[in-house]
């Protein structure tokens, strides 16, 4: 099998603000130099987590700038593209690989549940604006658009599409997909509390969530799973998955910020319409974070390249 073009972990890192709603680029960066410290291999930036469609195209681009500067190189970092018409993804695209950045995530336009013509489309246009790699992000329970293995495949001769994010929630599209185009994509989950058996089917990547909060947990499962050491990747899993079912509820920017905010790598605050969460619900939460850190496993130290 050939090497993927990506892999490893790349977490959808959020992005930090202040109280007032304004962006927190300093605080955005420190958390990802977290994350660098803990092992991963690549960096999505304004992806769902990141607010990307709550954020004005000034300030994504500010983003973007920012966190390329800050990282220098180290690794690849993507940004998603959540725009709400095929014109402004190319615009932000264009802009992006002026700012130096390494690929995109690209998703279905916005709001618009297209049909698969139209998606199609819509990717294969925005591609063609940009020579950059493209990691392209099915999510059909969040946005209404289903990348199937078949469209997969019709799209496999677009060169720049070079991994897919996979997160219909249905583990059999991994078979499937593996059954369908081979090794033509890195494939990719972005279902957290699904990892280990997507990993067990064959992955070559993880978009995480909950391990914004918990970075070297995060890490450490993903290279036993690597590894094959399955015993010790489920000791940690099932310890972890309380907190990865975080990720799967609509309300997952809240509670995975306030994940990082009580582990003490950011701060909770969202841009609304978001709110923060009250009441029963912020008690529940908090609950099950508070729950994962007293029971947090103890891991070796990790060697640092």
């Amino acid at each position: 099998m050939k090497k993927p073009y990506w892999s490893g972990v790349f977490p959808a890192v959020t992005t930090q603000m202040h109280k007032n709603q304004s962006l927190d680029l300093d605080a955005t960066l420190q958390h990802v130099e977290v994350l660098i410290d803990s092992g991963i291999t690549g960096l999505v930036i304004l992806g769902s987590l990141g607010e990307n469609q709550s954020i004005s195209g000034a300030e994504k681009r500010q983003v973007a700038e920012a966190i390329k500067a800050g990282v220098a190189g180290r690794i690849p970092v993507l940004s998603g593209v959540a725009e709400t018409s095929t014109a402004a993804a190319i615009d932000y695209v264009r802009d992006a690989e002026k700012l130096g950045l390494d690929g995109f995530m690209l998703m279905p336009a916005m709001v618009y549940k297209g049909d698969p013509r139209e998606t199609m489309a819509h990717f294969r246009t925005v591609a063609s604006k940009t020579g950059l790699p493209i990691m392209i992000y099915n999510n059909p329970l969040s946005y209404g658009n289903d990348i199937t293995p078949e469209m997969f495949d019709e799209l496999s001769d677009v060169k720049n599409f070079v991994a897919l994010k996979e997160s219909s929630g249905n583990v059999r599209r991994l078979t499937d997909l593996h059954n369908r185009v081979g090794d033509r994509y890195a494939l990719f989950t972005g279902v957290d509390d699904l990892m280990l058996e997507s990993a067990i089917l064959g992955i070559d990547g993880w978009v995480a969530g909950t391990g914004l909060a918990f970075p070297y947990e995060n890490q450490a499962i993903w290279d036993l799973a690597v590894a094959g050491r399955w015993a010790e990747a489920r000791e940690i899993y099932r310890w972890f998955t309380p907190l990865l079912h975080l990720d799967t509820h609509f309300k997952f920017v809240q509670y995975i910020k306030l994940a990082i905010q009580e582990c003490g790598l950011g701060a909770e605050w969202i841009r609304t319409p978001r709110l923060p969460l009250v009441g029963a619900e912020r008690r529940a939460i908090l609950k099950i974070i508070h729950d994962g850190i007293a029971a947090r496993p103890s891991l070796p130290k990790r060697k640092r390249k």
